[in-house]
């Protein structure tokens, strides 16, 4: 099999990128480790900064989210017991959408669907070759058979855990992290939101947030101590701590029901550096992760996928590498603005296990400050909605 570009890795990220280079002719194979049916039923947030809607238009997949995503112009912040709404339209004159990310995922495999692009599930033993040669290709084991894409470019999308990264030699790249004392515990359930906006929390007793799928499908999460697992969180004993973090008004409103998936994810900052080596390019959680705090990371994948797509589109139209050879500075320049914000609202917004009387004088100052001033409220508008590509 022979294309122009493999792509490594069937998620959000992935997804988009073979949709957009096929309205420039280019082809591709997705090779994906898990099956389907696995990957769609990632349980993911869902707040998606208005670049990624306008990708997702042009890569023909946003007929459902066109109809059935919610439009928000503002997002609230409750710090003990005061309210602040930020008025994100206000600032930026751009709001977000919620949408979630399964359900993207869901349309993004449509998309494909309708089109004769292949995907090739349940691959295993993939490995990469010939990265630093003009045609590189990639192995793989499909049904016990070893099997051969030959290609110009591979685009590693396969997260974290993936091959693509663990291709690139471990003295040409550079790692930063940051690993975060807690997790986040999240609750979904059949119940109405209990505000038409998302709430930020933060209490004496830790984190939570108020999010939401649709009109009738809510998200729920709390801070909690990274040695607990769901099993040990009754769905009552949930819903008590979630009331006890909110101002009483809100918590009187909630509308509490069965938890129909309920999971904790641990938080880290993750970045690898460069993204690219020879001819492979890392997009998404490859290449870097951030906590959900401030809710980048798929938008951060759509950032990267641009500046790939752009790079590959200009090569195969013009011939002109400069976007193929620049995109892991532009990229990462992007990368670090969305992890800095990330980390910035984490420390804000949690309560940390070992933080001093100073730590926490600093915390309730820029709570304060915030709360004060509308130029550091429009920053954080700014962040929240996405920057600029």
């Amino acid at each position: 099999m022979r294309v122009h570009v493999a792509i490594i890795g069937g998620g959000p990220s992935g997804l988009l990128l073979g949709q957009l280079l096929l309205r420039h002719g280019i082809t591709s194979v997705i090779l994906e480790r898990q099956t389907r049916q696995h990957v769609l039923g990632r349980i993911r947030a869902g707040v998606l900064e208005s670049g990624t809607v306008k990708l997702l238009r042009q890569a023909n997949a946003s007929d459902r989210l066109d109809n059935e995503a919610l439009i928000h112009n503002s997002v609230s912040l409750a710090l003990e017991n005061q309210v602040l709404e930020i008025p994100l339209k206000e600032f930026t004159n751009t709001a977000v959408t919620i949408y979630g990310q399964t359900e993207l995922t869901h349309d993004l495999y449509d998309a494909r669907d309708a089109t004769e692009a292949r995907t090739i599930f349940e691959v295993s033993d993939v490995t990469l070759h010939g990265l630093n040669e003009d045609e590189p290709y990639v192995t793989f084991r499909d049904d016990n058979s070893v099997c051969r894409v030959d290609c110009d470019f591979i685009a590693g999308c396969d997260g974290f855990h993936g091959i693509s990264r663990k291709s690139i030699p471990s003295y040409h790249r550079q790692e930063f992290e940051k690993i975060y004392p807690f997790g986040w515990l999240g609750v979904l359930s059949k119940t109405p939101p209990v505000s038409d906006t998302l709430i930020y929390a933060r209490s004496e007793l830790g984190f939570a947030l108020c999010s939401m799928r649709n009109a009738n499908l809510s998200r729920y999460y709390i801070q909690c101590p990274l040695t607990d697992k769901a099993a040990d969180w009754s769905d009552d004993a949930f819903w008590t701590e979630l009331r006890r973090r909110l101002p009483q008004s809100i918590a009187d409103s909630l509308i509490s029901g069965p938890a129909i998936e309920k999971s904790i994810a641990p938080l880290r900052s993750f970045v690898t550096e460069p993204m690219q080596y020879g001819r492979l390019f890392l997009c998404g959680d490859a290449a870097h992760i951030v906590p959900p705090t401030g809710a980048k990371g798929v938008n951060t994948a759509v950032s990267d996928v641009y500046y790939l797509y752009l790079g590959l589109s200009q090569y195969y139209r013009d011939g002109e590498e400069t976007g193929l050879e620049k995109y892991s500075e532009r990229a990462l320049a992007r990368v670090w603005k969305a992890v800095r914000f990330s980390w910035w609202f984490t420390n804000l917004m949690h309560d940390f296990p070992d933080q001093s009387s100073f730590d926490r004088k600093l915390q309730q100052a820029e709570l304060s400050f915030l709360l004060e001033n509308r130029a550091a409220q429009a920053v954080l508008a700014q962040n929240y909605v996405g920057l600029p590509y």
